[in-house]
């Protein structure tokens, strides 16, 4: 079976079936709100906004501004300021002896039953515990006595003030930014500000306590240590001069101090003379193995100036050459002045190029010769370095150790005089951005704030109650619920009767175009339609627990057929709980089971008829065993003899939760027909019921919703609405 979809008319349906409680809910739940708000004591609320930044300047040599990355820094000050610390000295401030009396006595008055009521039961609870031993249980006897004594003592106005303060002062951050608005809550507006104001002021006082603290014990500390150093570095400098004089290097000090750099200069200079040596033996090497007429690809030569400069020169030389040749012949005087000039450079030439050879030698000479000069230097400079080798390395100790206690004693007092000089520079900046105001108007309560969520809770509660009766009800409430989950149709809904002294049959009996006798109409005609070839001419008519109206249903069903003009036999088969006789007023002295148990014979079976064309069989006196009389041929067969002279016949059996009857007879029929209390029926009943009625194939040809309120239930069916009209 496909699960039905939700639609909102469904959740519609429920807060119209259950808008009582939705109502009542509502109601209370406004009234309490109204009644809390408007007689609540208005309380007013201020606040100081302080700014708290990191001090970024650094010491008096250093200049970073850099800030890390602090997420616990706003959270630290925010319990800071909560501290017992900063709430005494903000008690300090206000001077307590003074004030108390004047802006906190009042409220403790007017609270003087209740904190009457709430001390007599702490008294109660400790007698109690003292009684039982509880408190010795968990207690050691230290404790215990401390406790004793702390309550002989009163607490005094400051403590009283403090408690006070801790219990109304609140901190906020404001979001994205290093400012904490520091709030106060109370009834008198003055004593608000003031102390809001108070508490913002004794926090930047308990920084400056704090810091100030903390570079005393820094100062101290560093002082002690500072002469502690101050003595080491005496004792290394008096250990350098002693040993100087035993080794006699006072007077050549700076010579074994210069040693080291001279041969690192020397070795430096012999490596560049050995570098440039090579390259000049290169050069050389090349110049030497050519001829002059290639000396010019060598790049040492042609870089040479004068070389560049002859080598200009004979090219214009060959430039006035060639232009002269267009205008004179080659014996012209011209002509051979020019020719004679081009031969001379060209001598010049060559003379140049045996000089830059000749220079190349030389540099290459020298530079041999200074490499040979620097190795020797640096020879000598290291054996007199291997000289003074052993005393310098010991000396070079000692003085190591006087140039680091030294640093350390000049670090320490140097830190020592900046600390001082920056001692009053705290390593947190506070600063009061916005002092508190005078509240006009209370904080608390908020009277329309509270009126309109009262509204909405009252509301959405009282929906969600009305949702959640409806989750816990599992009971049959609509014909459209047991359709969809038990695939049975159901042919009538009867409503619920007003008049609690009438019942259905009266009612029926009594008007005939009633709304209930209407729905008996309309259950006939489902009978009848409920097979179009072949209507069921035997019916029975069951429930499920006692008192859901089954035996009304059978009596209302059968006057309605009568009306119709069917000769309609109702037989009353509940032969431990029979009712039939009460709705007709009969006397039930014998009947079917004087019948079935053979004290009567079918001839005097006794017949009543309460209206025309309905006959009704009573169950007669109440027999030891009814399902062994239901079971016996008996029962069959006066079915089958009356079945011929009736219409329609309506056997009215106990419910299927108590016996087993109804099982017994529904093979007899040719339909069975439940009745279920709207509201009071469960699912597991009926399911429970269908279950053994299907096991036997019994005939179902519908089920009957008895007590059936149409508007409780969200529903209104045009059929009542039409009936009330036409009544109007």
């Amino acid at each position: 079976m496909d699960e039905k979809e939700i639609h909102l008319r469904d959740y519609l349906r429920i807060i119209n079936k259950r808008k009582g409680p939705i109502l009542t809910f509502f109601i209370l739940t406004l009234l309490i709100v109204i009644i809390a708000t408007f007689t609540a004591t208005p309380l007013y609320f201020t606040s100081t906004k302080v700014l708290i930044e990191k001090n970024t300047a650094g010491s008096l040599t250093t200049t970073s501004t850099y800030t890390a990355y602090d997420p616990e820094f706003i959270e630290t000050h925010n319990q800071l300021i909560m501290s017992a610390a900063v709430i005494e000295k903000a008690v300090e401030s206000l001077n307590p002896e003074k004030t108390y009396d004047t802006f906190f006595k009042k409220k403790e008055e007017k609270k003087s039953y209740i904190q009457a009521f709430a001390g007599w039961m702490n008294d109660q609870y400790i007698s109690l515990k003292e009684m039982i031993g509880i408190e010795t249980l968990f207690s050691t006897s230290d404790d215990v006595v401390e406790k004793q004594i702390s309550s002989d003592i009163p607490l005094t106005k400051a403590q009283i003030l403090g408690n006070l303060i801790k219990q109304n002062i609140s901190v906020i951050p404001v979001e994205n930014s290093r400012i904490l608005q520091i709030g106060y809550l109370s009834d008198n507006p003055a004593v608000a500000m003031k102390v809001a104001d108070a508490v913002a002021q004794a926090f930047i006082e308990k920084l400056v306590d704090m810091q100030m603290e903390v570079s005393g014990y820094s100062i101290s500390w560093m002082s002690q240590k500072a002469e502690v150093q101050r003595k080491k570095l005496e004792e290394s400098e008096q250990e350098l001069q002693v040993y100087k004089k035993q080794q006699d290097i006072v007077t050549i000090e700076d010579k074994v101090t210069v040693l080291p750099e001279r041969l690192a200069d020397l070795s430096r200079n012999m490596t560049v003379s050995e570098t440039k040596k090579k390259e000049l033996l290169a050069v050389y090497n090349q110049v030497k193995n050519v001829r002059k007429e290639q000396l010019e690809s060598i790049p040492a030569v042609v870089k040479n100036v004068s070389l560049e400069s002859i080598n200009q020169k004979i090219i214009m030389a060959d430039q006035k050459i060639s232009e002269l040749s267009k205008k004179y012949g080659p014996k012209h005087p011209k002509m051979i002045t020019a020719k004679n000039e081009l031969e001379s450079l060209k001598g010049k030439k060559y003379s140049e190029l045996e000089k830059v050879v000749e220079t190349i030698k030389n540099e290459y000479q020298l530079a041999e010769g200074n490499e040979r000069d620097l190795k020797g230097l640096v020879d000598q400079t290291r054996f007199e370095a291997e000289r003074f080798g052993e005393k310098s390395i010991q000396l070079g100790m000692l003085q190591r150790k006087v140039d680091t206690n030294r640093f350390l004693y000049d670090a320490l007092v140097k830190k020592m005089k900046e600390r001082d000089i920056t001692e009053r520079n705290q390593s947190v900046n506070v600063w009061i951005i916005e002092k508190a105001e005078l509240p006009e108007v209370p904080a608390k309560p908020n009277k329309k704030r509270n009126i309109l969520l009262g509204i909405i809770l009252g509301l959405f509660g009282g929906i969600g109650l009305a949702f959640f009766f409806e989750y816990l009800d599992n009971t049959v409430k609509t014909p459209e619920d047991v359709e969809e989950k038990f695939n049975i149709p159901v042919i009538s809904t009867i409503d619920l009767i007003k008049d609690k002294k009438q019942t259905v049959v009266q009612n029926v009996m009594g008007d005939a175009s009633s709304l209930i006798a209407e729905s008996f109409k309309g259950m006939r005609t489902a009978v009848l339609l409920s097979s179009a070839d072949n209507p069921p001419k035997i019916l029975l008519v069951s429930s499920f627990t006692p008192g859901e109206g089954k035996s009304s249903i059978s009596a209302g069903l059968a006057m309605s057929l009568a009306h119709a003009g069917k000769k309609v036999l109702l037989i009353d088969a509940d032969m431990r709980r029979p009712v039939q006789h009460k709705n007709f007023n009969f006397v039930n002295t014998s009947g079917l089971s004087s019948f079935l148990a053979g004290v009567t014979n079918e001839t005097e079976i006794k017949m009543e008829q309460p209206v025309e064309n309905l006959y009704l069989i009573t169950s007669g006196p109440v027999p030891p065993n009814p399902s062994e009389l239901l079971s016996s041929k008996k029962l069959k067969d006066l079915l089958s003899r009356v079945s011929s002279d009736f219409d329609m016949i309506i056997i009215d059996t106990p419910p299927l939760a108590s016996v087993t009857d109804p099982v017994i007879l529904s093979k007899h029929v040719d339909g069975v027909i439940l009745v279920t209390w709207a509201g009071k029926t469960t699912y597991e009943m009926l399911a429970k019921g269908l279950k053994q009625l299907r096991e036997v194939n019994a005939p179902l040809t519908g089920l009957v919703l008895n007590r059936f309120n149409a508007k409780k239930s969200g529903y209104y069916y045009n059929y009542g609405d039409y009936y009330y009209s036409s009544e109007s």
